[in-house]
């Protein structure tokens, strides 16, 4: 082991990252950027072929970074897993949907680990970074690898360290962020606290596998209960005459006892609306009913399904019915700024728009085509709105279910009869009485 952390310390060592998506290729960059030959391993030919030509693929991540990190040589991609073997350390970095049950579906890991392990050998370290339920490092990569022959903590080590990628937060990316780290032994651990330390400015090590897994959860349970609640607020405050966002921002004042959390059309991205069900399903092995994690992702669930009612309340009030209305949703991407557009609540609007006969389009200058999802196969093809006074002008509705900088809030207001704003983003913009509905 004491060879493992020297390469570490020296930056001798060669770092393997399976998995080159949001997650996966700001970590290969910076260990690239940290000294390191780094090699990405995906199973996606195209993203290999455009890190080798020093290309992004990811628009928040500048083509300049990955053209610089490719022409200093440490930077090399490839789909040809027995290379693995070439690597002194693995970090895994693959999605862990859930099934059409809420459960967890950990075939993407599964099937990562026994495409690695045939080609591991002594003295490497392997590190899981997928979110996941407690036990999952050990129960499916520890048991792996000593399967095949390693002994774990002494000629192999295996740590899990969550990754908190924030896409698109100019603040706070990849190696500024505190990084967890828990081992199968202490020695693993060790190894892993070296390896992190390495491009990393803060390692806070915990005492298991499990318990950095549970970290994991409970930083995104912590959000989605909370916005859970604020959802709930929001329905309630609309049915009183209120206006939530103001009461947010007056409750924001205080300065202790209060973090302000927003509304919105439903949850999106890989974590918050998926990582809670992790610990659900794994919680009721031990007889336990988590009822504020189920609660809450019962009230975001239903998000979608209250933004087209009430989309479907204001067109009535101007004499139109849903089915042959013409409804343009203003951002695709999940969050503002950026071009991540997995689990956005957006796609469950436009299927409850759909199912009402509306005439659907979207506008995001981000996402220009719809690429292949695994649950909204049925969009994959259509192509941005065109973002025009003529096009905004032909359609009965625009729903805001993103709020990108890049839209002109001026122009839509000028330009549109019916405005349905999920996202509080017409606040500061000039607008005509009744123009505007809150959802």
């Amino acid at each position: 082991m004491t060879t493992l952390i020297d390469k570490f310390q020296s930056k001798d060592a060669v770092v393997g990252v399976v998995g080159l998506g949001y997650v996966g290729l700001p970590l290969v960059l910076a260990y690239a950027n940290a000294g390191f030959r780094a090699l990405g391993f995906d199973i996606d030919k195209e993203k290999a072929a455009a890190l080798l030509a020093g290309k992004s693929y990811i628009k928040h991540i500048p083509g300049k970074q990955v053209a610089a990190a490719k022409k200093s040589g440490k930077l090399d991609a490839t789909t040809d897993f027995s290379r693995v073997s070439e690597c002194d350390a693995l970090i895994l970095c693959v999605p862990t949907p859930l099934d059409e049950h809420f459960e967890p579906d950990l075939s993407y890991v599964i099937k990562t680990i026994e495409a690695i392990v045939p080609f591991l050998r002594t003295g490497q370290i392997v590190s899981l970074e997928s979110t996941t339920y407690p036990g999952t490092t050990d129960e499916e990569l520890v048991t792996r690898v000593e399967e095949a022959g390693f002994s774990v903590g002494d000629s192999i080590h295996v740590v899990y360290s969550p990754e908190r990628e924030d896409p698109g937060n100019a603040h706070f990316a990849a190696t500024n962020i505190p990084k967890v780290v828990g081992g199968a032994t202490s020695e693993c651990l060790a190894a892993g606290v070296a390896l992190y330390e390495a491009a990393f400015d803060q390692v806070v090590p915990v005492s298991s596998c499990k318990v950095a897994e549970l970290t994991k959860l409970l930083e995104n349970i912590y959000r989605a209960v909370n916005i859970g609640l604020v959802n709930e607020l929001k329905i309630a405050a609309d049915k009183m005459g209120i206006d939530i966002w103001e009461v947010i921002r007056a409750a924001s004042t205080k300065p202790f006892g209060f973090n302000a959390f927003y509304p919105g059309p439903g949850l999106g991205g890989h974590c918050i609306p998926i990582d809670p069900f992790y610990l659900t399903w794994k919680a009721r092995e031990y007889g336990v009913h988590t009822r504020f994690i189920e609660l809450a992702g019962e009230v975001n669930r239903s998000m979608p399904d209250y933004v087209v009612h009430r989309t479907m309340e204001a067109l009535n009030r101007r004499g139109k019915a849903v089915n042959g209305s013409k409804i343009v949703l203003l951002g695709l991407a999940y969050k503002s700024n950026i071009d991540d557009t997995r689990e956005s609540p957006t796609f469950a609007l436009m299927d409850g728009f759909k199912r009402l006969g509306a005439e659907l389009s979207y506008y995001d200058p981000h996402v220009p085509k719809i690429g292949p999802t695994r649950e909204h196969m049925e969009w994959a093809g259509q192509e941005s709105l065109e973002w025009s006074e003529e096009n905004l002008r032909a359609q009965d509705c625009v729903v805001i279910a993103t709020k990108h900088d890049a839209f002109n809030l001026d122009e839509l207001a000028a330009w549109s009869d019916l405005i349905v704003d999920t996202r509080n983003a017409m606040a500061d913009t000039e607008t005509r009485d009744g123009q505007v509905v809150k959802a």
